[in-house]
């Protein structure tokens, strides 16, 4: 995401273009009564206007983006990162402006209903470190082709980067909108707060702040993951953290879809498994799911650091349920849904983390085998979260991942409720794990070497 193009002018035409048209989405939706597609819509004109505007100036778009990659060493100086930043901010405002003029009225930026200015901006930092990260990780980063375990692969080669990208905005939008707004840009929160000038412009100032913690944190983080890669392999340590933040983001995502009612939760915890997979399977393999780790195990043989990755798993997904459970006050219970029994749900669960565990270990083998890039491998994987989400979501709410489970089941018994029924899910979705193995080495055939196409080899521990 560093700046490529030939003259300034150049570069900041393109982020206004790209700030304009993602401000002027956002008001639209918004304004339009859009509903249940709002954060789809915005994520897809960030993700088409990365694509189109990326080799001109980078494609930042957000003033948290520009500071994140400036912080890294990744964007020119201090004189570069203003002139960015002053002209997004121009951009928002000028777009906000726009929708008003379309619609003949504007909204207010503000914490959800119910909501304080900590909580909201709770939501801003976590959502914005997460889209500053995942840009660092797929634009910046040593060894971000997901098929190269060459340090000098960058993005060369790379065509996965505006989609994940553009779908942390689903992740967060869903996730977190009801609480936020789901800004997480301060071009964006500005060029709404001028927009409804008539309500006062005040939130903005205090996003931004959010916005720019939440940016400096995840340049802080990427530079300890991207310097410890030495002779293409990752240390244990940058293993443990790979696989804590993405099991931390996906569960995190779970809990503030279902406490939030989200109109297109599956969707929501989708996009972001598979944004956390193409930022970090690179690292660990981005398991996120001790179901999966198992499965690769085996299938692999190889269990050396079977272990580490579980811890940072149920790590993740402990702190995360601690995380949504104090935001929003709430917990999520786990267990059959209603009218369902507990044989109902163990199927649904061993079915549909069968499902995710054999797209995990056999579609890896076959795209290689088929000599295939792997822009797609991270969709597939977590689109098993929409196939599985919406399909058994009702029978046994869907959680598919042993991380899950413990956080939601855990941050629920310390809000007052039961804690056994991880325990049984777990089960469940460990047998679907080793079925999905045993399948894989029934059809596929796949060694250990068939499953090594990234670093350490997604899928492989």
């Amino acid at each position: 995401m560093a700046s490529t193009s030939k003259n300034t002018m150049q570069n900041l035409a393109s982020e206004f273009i790209g700030t304009y048209l993602l401000v002027l989405t956002v008001g639209c939706n918004v304004l339009g009564g859009s509903g249940t597609w709002a954060a789809l819509s915005i994520a897809s004109v960030l993700m088409v206007s990365v694509y189109s505007l990326g080799s001109v100036s980078g494609g930042h778009f957000n003033p948290a983006v520009t500071l994140a990659l400036t912080i890294a060493g990744k964007h020119g100086d201090a004189s570069d990162a203003a002139g960015y930043m002053a002209t997004q901010i121009v951009a928002g405002v000028l777009a906000g402006l726009s929708y008003v003029f379309v619609h003949k009225k504007s909204f207010n930026l503000e914490p959800g209903t119910g909501f304080t200015g900590l909580e909201a901006g709770a939501v801003e930092v976590l959502y914005t470190f997460m889209l500053c990260f995942v840009v660092l990780r797929v634009a910046c980063s040593n060894n971000t082709k997901l098929g190269s375990a060459a340090p000098s692969a960058r993005t060369e080669g790379n065509e996965n980067y505006g989609l994940a990208i553009g779908f942390v905005i689903v992740a967060g939008g869903y996730g977190g909108g009801w609480i936020s707004k789901g800004a997480f840009n301060p071009a964006v929160a500005i060029g709404i707060d001028v927009a409804s000038a008539s309500f006062g412009v005040y939130w903005c100032f205090l996003y931004t702040v959010f916005e720019f913690v939440g940016a400096a944190l995840a340049a802080f983080v990427w530079k300890q993951l991207d310097e410890d890669l030495e002779s293409d392999k990752y240390s244990t340590g940058a293993i443990f953290i790979s696989e804590f933040l993405g099991t931390f983001y996906l569960v995190l995502t779970v809990g503030l879809n279902v406490l939030g009612q989200s109109p297109a939760p599956a969707l929501s915890i989708a996009a972001a498994l598979m944004c956390m997979i193409y930022a970090l399977a690179s690292v660990s393999g981005a398991h996120f799911n001790p179901a999966v780790t198992v499965a690769c195990g085996i299938n692999s043989g190889d269990w050396s650091k079977a272990h580490i990755y579980v811890a940072a798993q149920l790590l993740g997904g402990l702190v995360a349920g601690l995380i949504y459970s104090g935001i929003t006050g709430s917990s999520v219970p786990l267990g059959p849904g209603a009218g369902h029994t507990w044989g109902a749900a163990a199927f649904a669960e061993i079915m549909y983390t069968f499902v995710l565990c054999f797209v995990v270990l056999n579609g890896v083998a076959t795209l290689k085998a088929a000599g295939m890039t792997d822009t797609f491998y991270g969709l597939a994987v977590g689109f098993c979260i929409v196939a599985g989400g919406y399909a058994i979501g009702s029978v046994s709410g869907g959680s598919l991942n042993p991380a899950v489970s413990f956080g939601l089941d855990t941050s629920h018994a310390m809000k007052g409720g039961s804690w056994m029924n991880c325990l049984a899910y777990t089960a469940f979705e460990l047998t679907g794990g080793a079925l999905a193995a045993g399948a894989t080495k029934f059809c596929a055939k796949a060694s250990k070497e068939g499953l090594l196409p990234f670093v350490k080899g997604y899928g492989a521990i």
